[in-house]
């Protein structure tokens, strides 16, 4: 059942990436911050972060650590909260980037799309134009011509 489920994952993505969001990734590459911020984002967002905090909140309560109501304990947590917090808006912010690069890319292709049926509605003008010449032409005249 896994592999199915992973098949279907696989059909889902493109065979082939858009090269817009290629370049972008390749300019958010350069930067060390936007790697780092990257890494973290993806491993707050794993399951093995859960796991983790599972394991210590277990360890830190258990072996006590320190007494009811864990003030040290719930300071980190907070602190993690925030930072947390920050890492999810950046993550945000990266995907509007993401989106903003498609939606540019799209208006690019909109307007040459413009641009080539505005060349097709005249050539289509320049076709009948022809046609109705050729028919007044071929056409039997009203004074018997």
């Amino acid at each position: 059942m896994e592999q199915s489920v992973l098949v279907q994952r696989v059909s889902r993505v493109s065979p082939e990436p858009n090269p817009a969001l290629v370049e972008h990734a390749k300019q958010r590459a350069q930067s060390l911050q936007n790697q780092i911020a990257d890494q973290i984002t993806a491993f707050a967002g794993s399951m093995w972060f859960v796991y983790i905090h599972i394991v210590w909140f277990s360890c830190w309560i258990g072996f006590g650590v320190e007494k009811y109501p864990y003030g040290l304990l719930t300071m980190i947590v907070s602190l993690e909260a925030i930072f947390l917090s920050t890492f999810v808006m950046i993550s945000q912010n990266r995907a509007d980037a993401k989106r903003q690069v498609i939606a540019d890319q799209q208006w690019q292709t909109v307007k040459e799309e413009d641009k080539q049926n505005q060349e097709l509605l005249n050539l289509s003008h320049q076709i009948l134009e022809l046609t109705r010449a050729i028919h007044a032409y071929t056409s039997p005249q009203p004074d018997g011509r």
